[in-house]
């Protein structure tokens, strides 16, 4: 493997907003942008501890995210251990062991009751096992995160099977699965391919977990925004049809060969008011603002973002930091 930064994110294939600075607006679009004219107003933005808040959403990092519904708590993709497997350096080892550090995973992820996987790579599912195990919560996944959690001891009655097009009823909360894809590297291939049709041995190395096929949420509070979630950069336009999200939480795509990336998936999901960028970060460091970040992955985020001004200039950009509460 080439030691660059680049390649790594070629390997993995991987707006005044409530929080911090880091927010971005759609003002200063290019002039030959195409006007999309805006589907709603964008969700209410009280402040990050407003009383007036439905839910509060903070970044866990990559494509992580804890959702606070009321007393309520929802995970999508909780990794926090983030060690090093040399991927961000240049010399990425496929054999590295997977380790689950209670330390950094600390008190972040709450007492959820719900964990959404959009597939079971090790930066979206390495401590999904663990969390469910110590909170009692329900774990939501491809057929082979179901086996993988057998593997991992979880109890089946924790472990719940989708494949997309449940709509599924939590009370405070909804939750819509959709089937995805995972975002494709420079050769149009994707690290660690295939599924577990049957319990594996216990993963020991990252390698252990393939990408298992792939899945996106749409949570929906009830009385308040439709957020939809992903955690890889492509999908089946589709299967979004109708979900018209009031704030997406896309994946920066690491190359360029999914065409129309931005124009596509902003219209598959019918322009949402808010974007938000997820899985630029270098997630193989602590949790600590501001974010880590490469400079091709800044590179690869400031196109995005350039992108999604040029294609839906009433959008508005949060660029996120980590473990910070917003509301929408």
């Amino acid at each position: 493997m080439a030691s660059s930064t680049s390649s790594r994110r070629r390997f993995i294939g991987s707006a005044a907003l409530v929080g911090t600075g880091a927010a971005l607006t759609g003002a200063g679009a290019p002039a030959a942008a195409a006007p999309s004219p805006a589907r709603r107003t964008a969700p209410g933005t009280a402040g990050a501890t407003g009383a007036s808040a439905k839910a509060t959403f903070r970044w866990l990092g990559t494509s992580g995210w804890r959702i606070d519904v009321g007393d309520k708590t929802v995970l999508v993709d909780p990794y926090l251990s983030r060690y090093s497997t040399g991927l961000f350096d240049g010399h990425f080892d496929p054999a590295t062991e997977l380790i689950v550090d209670e330390g950094r995973i600390g008190d972040h992820p709450g007492t959820p009751e719900t964990i959404l996987v959009t597939h079971t790579h090790w930066d979206h599912y390495n401590d999904v096992p663990h969390i469910a195990q110590r909170s009692g919560a329900r774990v939501f996944g491809t057929l082979t995160a179901y086996h993988l959690g057998l593997a991992y001891q979880v109890p089946a009655g924790q472990l719940s099977p989708v494949k997309g097009g449940e709509v599924m009823d939590f009370g405070a909360y909804t939750v819509e699965v959709a089937g995805s894809l995972h975002s494709r590297n420079g050769s149009y291939s994707l690290a660690f391919p295939g599924v577990r049709v049957a319990v594996p041995p216990r993963p020991r190395t990252v390698q252990d977990l393939p990408e298992g096929d792939t899945l996106a949420y749409q949570v929906s509070v009830a009385g308040g925004p439709k957020v939809f979630f992903m955690g890889a950069s492509d999908f089946a336009e589709r299967n979004l049809t109708g979900l018209a999200p009031d704030v997406a939480m896309l994946a920066v795509p690491a190359t360029d060969v999914t065409h129309a990336y931005v124009p596509r998936l902003l219209a598959a999901l019918d322009y949402p008011p808010v974007v938000v960028p997820v899985h630029w970060d270098d997630f193989e460091t602590a949790l600590q603002n501001p974010p880590t970040v490469s400079e091709s992955d800044r590179r690869r985020l400031d196109l995005f973002v350039a992108a999604v001004r040029a294609n839906a200039p009433r959008t508005r950009i949060l660029v996120p930091e980590y473990l910070t509460p917003y509301t929408f």
